[in-house]
């Protein structure tokens, strides 16, 4: 009868080789450690400060805090909506969102002189828009002819009837439009104003600035 050779503890050498790199290898890893000197210093991390804020309070930081000075005699071809200075809640551009329904991409500003407080034409012209929209509320649209440009000014948010003008009406400069309100989509009442060269919305604060008595 025969044995295996493992049987009698005999080794051949290649298994002999293979076992022996298994102990040699187990030697070292059982061996292996990190030693640290007791003086050496600590590792302190450093964390930058940083702050995290909203879109719409980056459009505050930028937008909410500019100036809005102006003087209105009430006089000239060309005149602000008010025959007095009134009061911008809302400049032209980028801004904060006031409700769900509001555009960040301003288009006109916002004249806040109270509710029902009359509005007035910036300029001779002609109505070519009368209309109770779902945004603009009860608004009015002129159209001029100004410096050889076509130039149209909105009149949104007024009280709804307010205004007694009428598509195709020819109207001169300070004659009334309509009162202040809060139709459409607004948080508070006020004059939603905008200006339209040649087809493209422009700064109306800016132009009238430039063109106004």
């Amino acid at each position: 009868m025969s044995l295996p050779a493992n049987a009698l503890g005999v080794y051949s050498p290649q298994t002999a080789e293979v076992e022996g790199d298994f102990i040699a290898a187990t030697l070292v890893a059982e061996g292996q450690g990190l030693d640290v000197h007791e003086d050496h210093d600590s590792v302190v991390v450093q964390r930058d400060d940083f702050e995290v804020k909203s879109w719409a309070q980056v459009l505050r930081d930028k937008y909410g805090s500019r100036n809005f000075s102006y003087t209105s005699n009430g006089s000239g071809a060309i005149r602000w909506p008010f025959p007095y200075t009134v009061p911008i809640s809302s400049g032209y551009g980028l801004r904060a969102k006031d409700c769900a329904a509001c555009s960040t991409d301003h288009r006109g500003i916002d004249f806040v002189p109270g509710s029902g407080a009359p509005i007035f034409a910036v300029a001779d012209g002609v109505v070519i828009e009368r209309e109770d929209h779902w945004s603009f509320g009860h608004t009015i649209v002129l159209q001029h002819h100004i410096d050889g440009q076509v130039v149209q000014t909105r009149y949104a948010h007024m009280q709804f009837g307010s205004s007694p003008l009428y598509v195709g009406q020819s109207v001169p400069v300070g004659e009334f439009v309509g009162l202040v309100g809060s139709t459409g989509v607004t948080t508070a009442p006020h004059l939603h104003f905008e200006v339209i060269v040649n087809g493209a919305h422009v700064d109306p604060f800016v132009w009238l600035q430039t063109h106004a008595g």
